[in-house]
């Protein structure tokens, strides 16, 4: 049976280059009732143009300063996401299997990896702009999907994000998965994910990412 290694940094640039319009966001303050009022396309479009504009105008950030993407993501991007739901979808089923210890360093080392995938591609970000489509959904609905595109150099990549709206903490929507030239990145991940788990358990998929990660932060 073929290998399977943990997605390298290239094959995600797509990804990266576009989620990064999105998930670097959130620079501005936004009051926990504006956030719980905001439709999830007014979201996407203001937290495209925040980070856009912070991407470009930080050029340490640009060059791929891992401790500043990261101290952003901490503070900037993580609120944004519904981490968890994007790291057991990624697991699959085993997700329900593993212990809380397993699930935490689950998500420590995929959040280093997508961090990492950020770092090397950021540099890709230059006269970018972003067209959001209406949000066609329900005023009452759980979950959506806002289509955007992506226009610079080259043809233009359409990106679809799924959100789902989080009542409890008052934040509003969040971002749990993203579609690329039709292909979601939580999808892809946990195709390569089942092959880590079938083969070495969980503790197999937690010590490849370890592996990788390690790897990248040499480069």
């Amino acid at each position: 049976m073929k290998s399977t290694t943990i997605l390298p940094r290239r094959t995600l640039g797509r990804f990266v280059l576009a989620s990064v319009l999105l998930l670097g966001g959130a620079m501005s303050a936004v009051s926990s009732a504006r956030a719980a009022d905001e439709s999830p396309d007014a979201l996407v479009k203001r937290i495209t143009a925040d980070v856009l504009d912070t991407i470009k105008a930080d050029t340490s950030i640009k060059a791929g300063d891992t401790r500043k993407i990261m101290a952003l993501v901490d503070s900037k991007i993580m609120p944004n996401l519904d981490f968890q739901r994007m790291t057991s979808s990624a697991v699959g089923p085993a997700w329900r299997q593993a212990t809380p210890e397993q699930q935490k360093r689950l998500q420590d080392e995929f959040k280093l990896l997508l961090v990492r995938t950020y770092a090397g591609a950021l540099d890709q970000v230059s006269d970018q702009t972003v067209t959001v489509r209406p949000y066609r959904g329900a005023p009452d609905d759980k979950e959506a999907l806002v289509r955007t595109e992506v226009r610079g150099r080259g043809d233009p990549v359409q990106l679809d994000y799924r959100l789902v709206r989080t009542p409890g903490d008052g934040s509003g929507w969040k971002v749990y998965n993203l579609n690329v030239l039709g292909v979601w990145l939580v999808d892809t991940y946990r195709t390569q994910f089942a092959e880590q788990i079938n083969s070495k358990g969980i503790d197999g998929l937690i010590a490849a990412l370890a592996a990788r990660n390690k790897t990248d932060a040499k480069s």
